[in-house]
C-alpha cells in the first residue's frame, strides 16, 4: 500500500478529574475520554527519497519535528529501518491548542496507517506502548470510544459505549497554555472535585439526562476566571437546550450535549450570532472502534 488516507477523530472529557503532582512533574489524573465524529484528515503517500515531509492547510502549524505527526513517522522509521521515505499532508479541523487532543490524534492516525502501510502488523496494544512515548493522550486516540483514563492518562479502562447525541463545539478565539493552568490548579485551596466514579456508574446505565447533571471539570476553576468567554459560551449553550455543557481538556473549547439534533442547530445559530465563538461546530459522540 503506497498510499492511504485516514481520519484523526477529536475527543472531549465528559469529566475531568487531578489528583495532584507527581515528583516526575506530571500530573495524576482521572479522566473520562469520549470520541466525537469532529476529525482531521490526514493523507500518508511513500517516496523513493528519504525523510519525512510535511504540510498543512494551517500556515501557523509546525511541519517539523516539533509536530506530533512527525515525531510518530520517525519513531516507526527508524525502529522499523523503513526503506524511502513519507509525505504526510494534514488537513486541519479540529481546534488547535483547544483541550480535544488534536495533536495527538493526528499522531495516533500515523501510527495507525503508516502500521498498515508497512505491514508491520503490530497489534493496538503495541501500538498504544509507543503512542505513550509521543504523548500521553496518544494511546488514548488510538483505541476511541469511551474510557477512563487514569495516571497520567496512559492507563485506560475502556468502559460501554456513550449514548449517542448531538454535540455542540465552540472555541472561542482564546489559547490556553495547559502547563499554565496546571501550575495555577496546583496553587489553588478549596478545589471542587467531580465525581468521576458516580459518572462511570452513569455511562454504564446509559442514562444521558444523569450523565450531563454529573460532569465536572476541575480546570474551570483556574480557566474560567482568566477566560470568562468560557462561561459565556457554556451559558448560551445551556440558554438554547443543552442538557449540559462544559470546557473539555485544559481549555478553551467548550462542548454541550444535546438531545436532538433540531435544538442543537438552532444553538448553534444562536451562539455564533453571539460571536463569543472563534469555530462553531455541530457534531455527534462517536463509539465506533477501530
Amino acid at each position: 500500500m503506497d498510499q492511504m488516507t485516514v481520519k484523526a477523530l477529536a475527543k472531549i472529557n465528559l469529566g475531568l478529574d487531578v489528583l495532584g503532582k507527581r515528583e516526575d512533574g506530571y500530573h495524576e489524573v482521572r479522566m473520562i475520554m469520549q470520541t466525537v465524529n469532529l476529525y482531521d484528515t490526514l493523507e500518508l503517500t511513500k517516496e523513493d527519497r528519504p525523510g519525512i515531509r510535511m504540510s498543512t492547510n494551517r500556515h501557523f502549524l509546525p511541519v517539523n519535528d516539533d509536530n506530533l505527526c512527525v515525531k510518530a513517522a520517525r519513531l516507526l522509521m527508524e525502529e522499523f529501518s523503513l526503506p524511502g521515505g513519507i509525505s504526510i499532508y494534514l488537513q486541519k479541523r479540529i481546534p488547535v491548542a483547544a483541550g480535544m487532543a488534536g495533536g495527538s490524534t493526528d499522531a495516533a492516525a500515523v501510527l495507525y496507517a503508516m502500521n498498515q502501510m508497512y505491514e508491520l502488523k503490530l497489534s493496538q496494544k503495541e501500538l498504544m506502548k509507543r503512542g505513550v512515548l509521543i504523548g500521553a493522550d496518544v494511546p488514548y486516540c488510538l483505541m476511541r470510544g469511551t474510557a477512563l483514563a487514569e495516571g497520567i492518562g496512559e492507563k485506560l479502562t475502556r468502559l460501554p459505549p456513550m449514548v449517542k447525541c448531538p454535540v455542540l463545539v465552540a472555541k472561542p478565539a482564546v489559547s490556553v497554555s495547559t502547563r499554565t493552568v496546571y501550575q495555577e490548579l496546583d496553587a489553588c485551596t478549596n478545589i471542587t472535585h467531580p465525581d468521576i466514579s458516580g459518572l462511570v456508574r452513569d455511562i454504564k446505565s446509559g442514562n444521558l439526562t444523569e450523565i450531563a447533571a454529573h460532569m465536572g471539570n476541575v480546570l474551570e476553576e483556574v480557566t474560567i476566571p482568566k477566560y470568562p468567554v468560557i462561561a459565556q459560551i457554556k451559558d448560551v449553550m445551556k440558554e438554547q437546550g443543552a442538557i449540559n455543557a462544559m470546557m473539555s481538556g485544559s481549555g478553551p473549547t467548550v462542548f454541550g450535549l444535546f438531545e436532538d439534533e433540531a435544538t442543537m442547530r438552532k444553538a448553534k445559530n444562536v451562539l455564533k450570532e453571539t460571536g463569543y465563538a472563534a469555530q462553531i461546530y455541530g457534531t455527534t459522540i462517536y463509539n465506533n472502534r477501530r
